[in-house]
């Protein structure tokens, strides 16, 4: 059929599947985006998470424990004595905040890939595990979203019929998600010229064939428990303790952190005033 004929419905119920198909793919290219988008910046939204606040969450794990240290030995309950000893045990070693802060060198980061290569740098720890980069978004930027988007309605694995066809797209997506994950624009943009040129699938049957109703039947029901599916993964995702977090700020993660880390602040300076409250000036008390 030329691409100007217009298309001739032999059959209402037809007609009516092929509109209802349409609209559940439509949703459900947008569910999965939104769905894959929401993984990317929980897993992009741990690791700095754990890079930037981590320091500060023991450093007040570190502050309870003096606390309690300092309030058994003033005291000399046993039971205070119990809490000091079990705070005590349960702390992580004290990180050094200012090196964890500091902004890295030129010469430093000219030399951060090769440092885990050698082993670490001249002086540095061998053992000592690399820590990894933090993205510079949480969330992928407008322009990234918009064409992963496209590469997505377009070669999802599941608009194919064909085995074969599904597997090519399946290993193409997965390195459109990769270059997604990482925001990676120039990448994204690069894999959508690189998929212009695909054909599309040709395993479904085409319109008006007697084959075509069942096979959109078939289609809306898979459409149907896919966007179940999804809703039940996002659920998922939501429902983590990092989902959780992010759901306090959702429309800005980048800005959440902010805002978790004034919050973070206030909770080390009022656990100091409380540390100095507690010491009242005495010596030889300080962990």
């Amino acid at each position: 059929m030329a691409a100007d004929t217009p298309v001739r419905w032999s059959d209402p119920e037809e007609q009516q599947l092929e509109e209802q198909v349409a609209r559940a793919e439509a949703e459900w290219v947008e569910a999965e985006v939104a769905v894959e988008t929401l993984r990317v910046e929980l897993d992009n939204f741990a690791l700095v998470h754990h890079q930037r606040l981590g320091p500060m969450y023991v450093r007040l794990d570190e502050l309870d424990a003096l606390i309690a240290e300092a309030t058994a030995a003033r005291s000399g309950d046993p039971e205070d004595i119990r809490r000091a000893f079990e705070a005590r045990s349960i702390l992580e070693p004290m990180p050094d905040l200012e090196a964890f802060f500091a902004e890295p060198s030129a010469d430093s980061a000219g030399t951060a890939g090769s440092a885990g290569a050698s082993g670490g740098a001249e002086g540095g720890d061998p053992a000592q595990p690399l820590i990894p980069q933090a993205p510079q978004r949480i969330r992928p930027d407008r322009e990234a979203q918009r064409l992963y988007r496209d590469l997505a309605r377009r070669a999802h694995p599941d608009l194919a019929q064909d085995p074969a066809e599904q597997e090519l797209r399946g290993v193409f997506i997965a390195r459109v998600n990769a270059a997604y994950a990482r925001g990676d624009v120039l990448e994204l943009a690069a894999l959508a010229e690189e998929w212009a040129g695909e054909t599309g699938d040709a395993g479904a049957p085409v319109s008006g064939s007697p084959e075509r109703a069942a096979w959109l039947r078939q289609r809306l029901e898979w459409l149907t428990a896919r966007l179940a599916r999804i809703a039940a993964a996002r659920a998922e995702l939501v429902d983590s303790p990092m989902g959780q977090l992010l759901m306090l700020l959702p429309d800005d993660p980048d800005a959440l952190l902010t805002v978790l880390a004034e919050q973070l602040l206030g909770s080390v300076a009022a656990r100091q005033a409380e540390l100095d409250r507690v010491l009242g000036g005495s010596d030889g008390i300080g962990g």
